[in-house]
């Protein structure tokens, strides 16, 4: 874990949820060992590019212990030059509650920039509730005001936050298909131009 910082407590937290991984599987712990597939390992890569082109480091990053989020945090974090290791967290799980997750977050303020790769629809009820706060219990479920979710994230999709005291600001939310076309815009403005004679 990086040393506390001095100051107020405040974090960029990145809120990531796994890239694509094929279809679900009825029999829990075959699900639980379910990866990437070809499409999900693209979408690491072309975010990583994108990430690397905002001169974006982590500090810390944490995974749901389940394949498919491993597998993206590690593709992300190798294409991105984190050197740490890759903390596992059931608070990422996906029946984790918004509980479990405010505690992971208080475990992790002595980082700045903090990547979390988690699943749905937990990830997007923990965004909702740090950017609509209400009273959390330890018996409050992950899932238990679906209509609290005002923000969707697809798969692969990337929410920037600023937390602090009091209600977060989501600054930046990228869905795959932002990902994709800004991957497309850097590559060809990066192409070497050839004169043609």
């Amino acid at each position: 874990m990086p040393r506390p910082r001095k100051g107020p407590p405040s974090m960029n937290l990145y809120m990531l949820r796994h890239a694509s991984a094929g279809t679900r599987r009825v029999n829990p712990l075959l699900d639980a060992k379910r990866p990437l597939d070809k499409e999900g390992k693209q979408h690491c890569l072309d975010l990583a590019t994108v990430l690397n082109g905002l001169k974006l480091n982590f500090d810390l990053i944490v995974s749901s212990p389940l394949k498919r989020c491993l597998q993206t945090a590690q593709l992300i974090a190798t294409e991105t030059g984190y050197e740490s290791r890759i903390l596992n967290s059931n608070a990422l799980d996906p029946a984790a509650t918004v509980a479990q997750f405010q505690r992971l977050l208080r475990e992790c303020t002595a980082a700045e920039n903090v990547l979390v790769v988690g699943h749905n629809p937990n990830l997007s009820v923990f965004l909702a509730s740090l950017v609509l706060p209400v009273p959390v219990t330890e018996n409050t479920e992950a899932v238990s005001e679906p209509t609290r979710i005002p923000i969707r994230l697809r798969k692969g999709s990337l929410a920037r936050l600023s937390v602090q005291r009091g209600p977060a600001t989501l600054q930046w939310l990228l869905d795959p298909r932002t990902v994709r076309a800004l991957y497309t815009t850097s590559t060809k403005s990066s192409r070497r131009k050839t004169s043609r004679k």
